[in-house]
C-alpha cells in the first residue's frame, strides 16, 4: 500500500483522505484490533485466574492445545490446503514467538497485578517500531529514537528495580512485550498466507511446544476449572485471528498504538474480579509510555505522508 502525499508543513493525517480505499482498509485494521486487544485482555483475565491454580505451563497448553482443535475442525475440510505456507520459516518462529509471549506473561501473572502486567506490556508498540526499523528497513529519525527509549523509562518506573516493592516477575512481562513485538513484524513478514494459514500454524507450534513441557508440569483438572481452559482457548483462537487480520489489512505503526486500549480493559478487570487498583506509580509509568507510543506514532504518520 503506497501512503497518499499530503503538504511537508502540514500535520499528517492519521489515515488516508476520505474516498481513498486506504483509508477503508486501514479502519477496518484499528477495529479489528480493537475488538482483538478486548479478547486478549479477557484471555489474560481468565489465564491469571488459572495461574493461581495451575503451572502456567500446563495453562499455556491447554491454550494451545484448545485452540488447536477448534481451528482443526473449523478447517478440516481444508487441513492440508490451510497448513501450507510460502514461509514456513517464518511461521515456525511466529509460533515461538507467540507461546514464549504467553507463557512470560502468564508466569508474571502468578505474581504482579493485571494492570501492571498490561502497562509493562504496552511497550510493544515502540518495540514494534523499533524492529521495524532495525528488520524491516522501515526508516527512523532520532526523535522516534527518544520515544522508544521514554517509553522503556515508562516501564522501569513501573518495574522499579532497586524498590521495595520490585517484584523479578515484573521482567518477564517486559521480556513478553519483546517477543510480542517480534510476533507482529513476523506477521508482517508472513502477510502473503492467509490468515487461516497463520492461525493453524501457531496453534500447531504451540501444541508441539508446550506438549514437550507440560509432562513435567502436569496435576490433574478440577471439573469446576473446565470451562476456564475452555474458555481461555477459545478466546485466544479469537484474538489471534483478529490480530493477524488487522496486522495483514494495516501498516504497523498505523495501528499499533490502538493496543493501548487494553490498559483500560486490564484496569477494569483487575477492578471487577480482583478488587484491586494500579497504584500511583504505575499509572505516571503506563501514562509514560502511552505518551511515547503516540508521539512515535505521529512522527511515523509524518513520515508516511511526506512527499518521496
Amino acid at each position: 500500500m503506497t501512503p497518499p502525499k499530503a503538504d511537508p508543513g502540514a500535520v499528517a493525517p492519521i489515515l488516508a483522505p476520505a474516498g481513498d480505499p486506504a483509508r477503508s482498509t486501514q479502519l477496518r485494521g484499528i477495529l479489528l484490533l480493537l475488538l482483538a486487544i478486548l479478547l486478549f485482555t479477557l484471555m489474560d483475565a481468565t489465564g491469571k485466574h488459572l495461574s493461581t491454580l495451575y503451572h502456567p505451563v500446563q495453562v499455556v497448553w491447554v491454550r494451545f492445545v484448545t485452540n488447536l482443535a477448534i481451528v482443526a475442525v473449523i478447517f478440516a475440510p481444508r487441513l492440508r490446503s490451510t497448513l501450507a505456507t510460502r514461509r514456513p520459516v517464518v511461521q515456525f518462529f511466529r509460533g515461538v514467538t507467540q507461546l514464549a509471549s504467553i507463557l512470560l506473561f502468564f508466569s508474571a501473572l502468578q505474581f504482579i497485578g493485571l494492570a501492571e502486567a498490561t502497562a509493562i506490556m504496552d511497550i510493544n508498540p515502540v518495540l514494534i517500531t523499533l524492529g521495524a526499523a532495525i528488520f524491516l528497513g522501515e526508516s527512523i529519525g532520532i526523535r522516534r529514537v527518544l520515544g522508544i527509549l521514554a517509553a522503556l523509562c515508562g516501564a522501569m518506573i513501573i518495574i522499579r528495580p532497586g524498590a521495595g516493592v520490585f517484584h523479578p516477575a515484573a521482567l518477564l512481562a517486559l521480556v513478553a512485550a519483546f517477543t510480542y513485538a517480534a510476533g507482529a513484524l513476523l506477521t508482517r513478514i508472513a502477510r502473503s498466507d492467509s490468515t487461516a494459514t497463520s492461525v493453524l500454524w501457531s496453534a500447531l507450534v504451540g501444541s508441539i511446544l508446550s506438549s514437550l513441557a507440560v509432562p513435567f508440569f502436569w496435576q490433574p483438572v478440577a471439573a469446576g476449572d473446565i470451562w476456564a481452559f475452555l474458555l481461555l482457548g477459545g478466546l485466544g483462537t479469537a484474538a489471534q485471528a483478529l490480530l493477524i487480520r488487522a496486522f495483514s489489512l494495516a501498516e504497523a505503526a498505523a495501528i499499533a498504538p490502538f493496543g493501548y486500549t487494553g490498559l483500560i480493559w486490564a484496569g477494569f478487570w483487575g477492578w471487577l474480579f480482583w478488587g484491586t487498583l494500579p497504584d500511583l506509580w504505575t499509572f505516571v509509568g503506563a501514562l509514560i509510555i502511552v505518551v511515547a507510543g503516540i508521539y512515535v506514532w505521529m512522527r511515523e504518520a509524518r513520515a508516511m505522508h511526506r512527499p518521496a
